[in-house]
């Protein structure tokens, strides 16, 4: 009789045992608690609109974002929209046969849409009366070799960017003489300027910032290098101190402080 009841103890504690687990997920489920789950990243959207110098809108103008997968057209109206982008800062990009290239910094924050308005200029830049726009990665880097030989900058081939073995081209640019580069700490997140070596300083203070192109698309003035494409894209950089030594194509009334020319191995 003693062994029965033994046995049934037993037996009883081995059903609590595996009760135990199902009674305690139903008094979590009866505390109202539910598993963690991910909270959806908030998205914004860009709203753009590309005109020529006279406000006609331009058809099929080329727009991307530097970094991501994204190029659309603009529509016969001249308007663009992308939706669904990540919280950020971002470099647009905009381009046209026939037209200047140019570009813009956008911050893209929560669910807000940025509105965006571009004014493409002519491209001045002819040959047998057929706008030349952009050249191939191919003959871009030949015209590279070509100043390289002339002397006239300080240069960075593809072979001498992968020797750095740097993860941000930020750090490339500090191995450049004529570049001061310059820590900005006025917003929420460091940026770094490219300033000229002559002047130092910042250029909340007046300091001259060097104009950077990339792929022979003019960037915003002063420019955060952190948002430059990774070292492993470039193909050569390119660095002018001053308004003399700048190739022609390059110069300008707001040279003054020098150029750096940046080219990617595929391009923008």
């Amino acid at each position: 009789m003693f062994r029965f009841r033994s046995l049934l103890s037993v037996a009883a504690v081995a059903v609590l045992a595996f009760a135990t687990p199902s009674l305690q997920a139903q008094g979590r489920a009866g505390a109202g608690l539910t598993p963690l789950v991910p909270a959806p990243k908030a998205t914004g959207t860009i709203d753009g609109i590309v005109s020529d110098t006279n406000l006609v809108p331009i058809h099929a103008a080329f727009v991307s974002i530097l970094g991501t997968a994204i190029r659309i057209g603009t529509g016969p109206n001249g308007r663009f929209r992308i939706t669904k982008i990540p919280d950020g800062q971002y470099l647009v990009i905009v381009k046209h046969v026939g037209h200047r290239p140019i570009s813009a910094v956008v911050d893209v924050a929560g669910t807000d849409t940025v509105r965006l308005a571009y004014t493409m200029e002519p491209s001045t830049e002819m040959l047998n009366t057929v706008v030349i726009s952009e050249k191939a990665p191919a003959l871009r880097m030949q015209e590279f070799e070509q100043r390289r030989r002339l002397g006239a900058g300080q240069f960075m081939n593809q072979a001498e960017i992968e020797a750095k073995n740097v993860p941000y081209t930020t750090e490339l640019m500090r191995n450049f003489i004529a570049i001061n580069v310059s820590p900005d700490h006025s917003s929420a997140q460091t940026k770094y300027y490219a300033l000229s070596s002559r002047e130092g300083g910042n250029p909340q203070t007046g300091a001259c910032p060097m104009q950077v192109y990339l792929d022979q698309v003019p960037l915003p003035s002063p420019f955060d290098l952190d948002l430059l494409p990774s070292p492993k894209d470039l193909a050569g950089i390119e660095v002018y101190s001053g308004a003399s030594t700048i190739p022609p194509m390059f110069a300008g009334y707001n040279r003054g402080c020098g150029v750096i020319l940046i080219w990617t191995r595929i391009g923008v």
